[in-house]
């Protein structure tokens, strides 16, 4: 925790905890994979006094749509604190900003003097907004987005060019309300949900992009969660927006490697590399059938991650 006590601050005016901010900086996190990204509620003072210790390798900090407007600057407040005091923790941090033009520019000016991992930045339509984001954010910090508009949807594979922009999350129910798609889409065997979760995915990768799957809202229905990490994983999803902690473990444990898959790749590499020496890069295997180069890189792309 990073409060042994909520008391004190529990007591404090939403101006008065600007007054209590601390001098700590985080280091920036370690590049790892990344299979679960949590949302919190920052006017959850319980919730955000856990961000040093969570087991989501993704924690998001969370200024937008679940925010009232009349508590947002209570919630940014809220976030400037408790990062102001975090010394560590074993997640990467973000924290999911307003669209540009309802009040985005001015919280990324605001959290600019904070350590934190990433911002993201909420209903991007054009990559002329990431440009933008890419001047007004710290040089230290990733650029992150959400997928929720048509226009982006259409156009995401034409926004790379820009280093720091990393990742892109797909918000499908905002999505499908661009779209004038009905939300009762979402389903596990619905192909329009398909095409849009593969579209997302390979336009994601054809620019550099990690792409964070959909958070799946019904909480409670841990089966059903699992079954679309099961699913998304087969597509070639590697990490999954959570609601809470039961959703993480499920989402860490689907997204993780297999140790077949590990030690198949670690052996492909090792016969490769050797037979390679010789001047032969394609050849039979007692073990795995035939090797060649495209089999080597992908085992490489494997350990790699």
């Amino acid at each position: 925790m990073i409060f042994d006590s909520l008391e004190s601050i529990e007591k404090l005016n939403t101006e008065e905890r600007l007054s209590c901010l601390g001098e700590e900086s985080k280091l920036p996190a370690l590049k790892k994979l990344y299979r679960s990204n949590m949302m919190l509620n920052p006017l959850k003072l319980k919730h955000l006094n856990r961000i040093d210790n969570l087991d989501a390798d993704m924690i998001t900090l969370n200024l937008e749509d679940a925010i009232a407007p009349s508590r947002k600057k209570e919630a940014l407040y809220n976030i400037a604190l408790f990062l102001s005091h975090l010394k560590t923790s074993k997640s990467f941090i973000i924290v999911r900003t307003n669209p540009l033009d309802e009040g985005g520019r001015e919280e990324i000016a605001f959290l600019n003097s904070f350590s934190f991992d990433a911002v993201r930045v909420a209903k991007i339509k054009t990559k002329e907004e990431i440009i933008e984001i890419d001047r007004l954010l710290n040089s230290e910090k990733e650029i992150h987005i959400s997928l929720e508009t048509k226009e982006a949807f259409q156009n995401l594979a034409t926004f790379g060019g820009i280093n720091r922009f990393t990742t892109a999350n797909i918000g499908i129910l905002d999505l499908l309300t661009s779209l004038g798609l009905p939300q009762s889409l979402v389903t596990h065997d619905n192909p329009t949900i398909h095409y849009i979760l593969s579209k997302f995915l390979i336009d994601a990768k054809t620019i550099g992009l990690n792409p964070i799957s959909f958070m799946f809202q019904e909480y409670k229905d841990l089966e059903g969660f699992r079954k679309w990490c099961e699913l998304e994983k087969k597509m070639g999803f590697t990490t999954k927006a959570c609601m809470g902690p039961l959703q993480v473990a499920i989402a860490n444990e689907v997204f993780s490697m297999e140790n077949e898959a590990l030690t198949r790749a670690n052996y492909i590499k090792r016969v490769f590399e050797e037979s390679a020496k010789n001047g032969e890069n394609g050849f039979m295997d007692m073990k795995y059938g035939f090797i060649d180069e495209p089999i080597y890189r992908d085992a490489l792309l494997l350990l790699g991650k």
